[in-house]
């Protein structure tokens, strides 16, 4: 990354909450975190759609956002990610025009086969489809969103003549990202398309060396289908929890990570954890999430630019370890110390700051002249005042 071309900053709200609390205020705190980072100056925010498990709660990223939009000023918001094979494709590709519309401008579409394969099983659907089923799906939606009449048939959905009636807001079309975590096929797909990638993962070697890859597969494949993608739409999302010190940042997490080991091993198919030993040990030992100072995400953030090659926007995955007051201190502190490292706009000040201190020694000295000068004046025009006074006396 360069200052001329900053690296961009969000969240990712999957969303993940720990069981036992009441529904209707997680809705609530979903879009308290989204405005907080409006204010820290975020760039965005990405929502997720789940159906099941219990702790994921959001199943229609689209009404987070329309409502987030109008609590909101600058933050752009995404579908992180609308899984393609639940919807008719025309029904998706018009909801998110009318988004664009609604947002003016501020609707990333973010898509992915599903993250739950018992989402995909209670709709009837195979889950071994489902990236197939994505892929078709869309064809058709960026063809629907590049203003094409569209007729399309698959084994499960049909488009006869298909048009939107509404153009998007965004010209040519909103912004895209296609979401990878284990496979390449995201990356494939992404290429495909042309399309932005969200990769979700750690800051391991491991996780480093697989975005690495799944970016080049990502640019083969864009030209073998005569596209072009660019890293600015390279997208990584890593859990963080910053504190003023490491050891208040791990306390922390203690208020709610194990309760979401507990669901990361009784539900998730791939868990990154595994199935024995402490995984709150397993995190910080393997640096799968980023737990620590300002400092500490400034080094891993560099770590993971130069580990991949270079990427456009960092983002903080949010998983709920920590309570609320303790999470929103720790996007305060990364907007105020870590964001602006990346992006410049501490340079300038630190130059004028070295730049006065190098000349304190020359301006020092007109300043005392200029007092000295003042007190000379005021000596002059005092001392005259009272001669004037003492001659109408006398």
């Amino acid at each position: 990354m360069t200052i001329d071309t900053p690296l961009r900053f969000g969240v990712f709200i999957p969303p993940q909450h720990p069981l036992g609390e009441n529904p209707t205020l997680l809705f609530e705190r979903d879009l308290a975190l989204i405005s907080l980072c409006d204010r820290l100056g975020y760039d965005e925010a990405w929502i997720g759609e789940h159906h099941s498990g219990g702790y994921e709660t959001i199943a229609a990223p689209e009404l987070v956002i329309a409502v987030a939009a109008e609590r909101t000023k600058h933050i752009r918001l995404g579908t992180g990610v609308r899984s393609l094979p639940y919807t008719h494709p025309l029904m998706v590709a018009d909801t998110m025009v009318q988004l664009d519309h609604m947002t003016r401008g501020r609707t990333m579409f973010g898509v992915g086969p599903g993250a739950l394969p018992i989402d995909a099983m209670q709709l009837g659907l195979d889950p071994g489809r489902s990236r197939d089923m994505m892929e078709a799906a869309l064809e058709a939606i960026v063809k629907l969103l590049e203003g094409e009449r569209v007729t399309m048939e698959t084994e499960w959905f049909r488009l006869d003549e298909a048009k939107l009636q509404i153009a998007p807001y965004t010209k040519p079309r909103m912004e895209m990202a296609v979401t990878t975590v284990r496979s390449p096929a995201g990356a494939m797909i992404s290429g495909r398309f042309g399309l932005g990638m969200l990769s979700l993962g750690g800051a391991s070697d491991a996780a480093l060396a697989n975005y690495a890859a799944n970016w080049g597969i990502c640019e083969e494949f864009a030209a073998k289908n005569g596209r072009t993608v660019s890293r600015d739409g390279f997208r990584i999302a890593v859990p963080m929890h910053l504190a003023e010190t490491r050891e208040k940042a791990i306390e922390d997490v203690k208020f709610g990570f194990y309760q979401w080991a507990k669901y990361s091993r009784g539900v998730l198919p791939f868990s990154p954890i595994p199935d024995e030993g402490d995984p709150l040990e397993f995190v910080l030992q393997g640096r799968r999430a980023i737990i620590g100072t300002p400092d500490d995400a400034i080094a891993a953030i560099e770590a993971i630019d130069a580990g991949c090659g270079g990427l456009g926007v960092f983002l903080s995955m949010e998983q709920d370890w920590a309570d609320w007051a303790a999470t929103d201190r720790s996007y305060e502190l990364f907007a105020r110390y870590v964001i602006p490292h990346f992006t410049g706009q501490l340079r300038a000040r630190k130059e004028s700051f070295d730049w006065s201190a190098a000349r304190k020694p020359a301006y020092r000295a007109e300043a005392e002249k200029g007092v000295q000068a003042a007190k000379n004046r005021y000596d002059r025009e005092s001392g005259g005042a009272e001669s004037g006074k003492r001659g109408a006396a006398e």
